[in-house]
């Protein structure tokens, strides 16, 4: 078979998982129509599918006439992923199945870890996950980890400045102990992708994900890809400047928008008012409805967000915003004052088609989206094993 000849096989076979994927339980004709393939080719391709544990067979479906035909269903069991949200105070993990659905999770609070503790806790996560996973024929297929910071196409980590970190190389250090692949991603590109795939997203081609943490980060789905620049470092509108005289932010610009609509920005500020109370954005929250001061905190802070993506929605023109990560805990208290100011200031023309939307997915939008990451490089890599023989 010439080199050109495989490649087509490879395509043509991930055409057919995919089919699968999304649209089983299906026969081998139903493939063969919806593809536009031989039968005698789709029986190939299926064939070699079920001896690699990729889907089964599950009863039979109805008959047009002849014999009623075998239904097949993608084996989302056959093995896992790991997905790891690093955030600045918290780290998120979820093992989920070839499907993106959580099986389990685990969470642990952080304050100023050093680097070295904080890879001792990402391990200890993974480790967790790892050990939780159900026995399968492919075990843990790969580990994501999305990062708050700016992350190259070859996955370093040049900049992580709510971390204090620089030039760090995570996944080679990864991949050496747990030998599967390691995916590194900017965190809001991966909650980005989270929510197209299995969130608020899924049925919107232009979107914008604000993941509002500690700081702010911006992920974009253009035309249904995830848009990362030249070189990956696209979405840091937390540093975009919207105020020239403002105070120093931790990436050594002034005026950062980060500084302003924050949950860091929230927890100082509500530290003034409560000096001698330990805060929390969810005890924060609590104490909203009671505590006329803190109510109006998150009304500045949603005002800020608004001012935000006011310039993104002038500069980008999507269908969707979401917001997610921990401020979307918020959501009684921010959606109106971000909705106010968006009206009020976006372009008219701008906001014809416009929804804002808070993360459907809540805290996981990031780690979802890189355990989902994972699982594609896995199948890839899997199906075009034979390519490369």
């Amino acid at each position: 078979m010439s080199w050109n000849q495989q490649l087509v096989k490879v395509n043509n076979k991930s055409l057919v998982l995919q089919t699968i994927i999304n649209q089983g339980p299906l026969s081998r004709a139903d493939i063969s129509q919806v593809l536009g393939l031989t039968k005698g080719t789709v029986s190939s391709l299926v064939n070699e599918l079920l001896e690699e544990f990729l889907c089964y067979e599950s009863g039979t479906g109805k008959s047009s006439g002849g014999r009623r035909p075998v239904m097949l269903v993608f084996n989302e069991s056959s093995g896992y992923s790991i997905g790891i949200d690093l955030g600045v105070n918290y780290i998120l993990g979820v093992l989920t199945d070839l499907s993106g659905q959580i099986v389990n999770e685990k969470m642990i609070s952080v304050h100023r870890t050093t680097y070295e503790e904080t890879i001792a806790i990402i391990d200890e996560v993974i480790q967790f996950l790892w050990n939780e996973a159900p026995n399968s024929h492919y075990g843990i297929v790969g580990i994501g980890i999305g990062v708050p910071g700016i992350v190259n196409n070859n996955g370093s980590i040049l900049l992580a400045p709510n971390l204090g970190w620089k030039n760090i190389d995570l996944r080679e250090k990864m991949e050496e102990k747990y030998n599967v692949p390691i995916t590194i991603e900017n965190e809001a590109n991966a909650g980005a992708y989270g929510e197209k795939r299995f969130g608020a997203g899924k049925d919107f081609t232009n979107l914008v994900y604000l993941s509002a943490g500690i700081g702010l980060g911006v992920g974009l789905i253009l035309n249904d890809e995830l848009y990362r620049g030249v070189n990956g470092f696209s979405g840091e509108m937390g540093h975009m400047i919207i105020n020239v005289f403002g105070d120093t932010c931790s990436c050594g610009s002034k005026g950062c928008w980060e500084l302003y609509a924050s949950e860091q920005t929230l927890l100082k500020q509500a530290q003034q008012i409560l000096p001698d109370t330990r805060i929390t954005l969810e005890s924060l929250i609590e104490q909203a409805d009671e505590h006329p001061e803190i109510a109006e905190l998150f009304t500045q802070i949603g005002e800020y967000i608004g001012y935000g993506i006011n310039n993104i929605v002038n500069s980008f023109n999507p269908e969707q915003i979401i917001i997610g990560n921990r401020l979307a805990k918020a959501k009684s208290l921010l959606a109106k004052p971000i909705q106010d100011i968006i009206e009020n200031h976006s372009l008219k023309h701008n906001q014809s088609n416009l929804q804002i939307h808070f993360s459907d997915l809540k805290i996981y939008s990031s780690a979802l989206g890189v355990s989902a990451y994972a699982i594609e490089g896995f199948l890839k890599a899997d199906l075009s094993q034979e390519e490369k023989q």
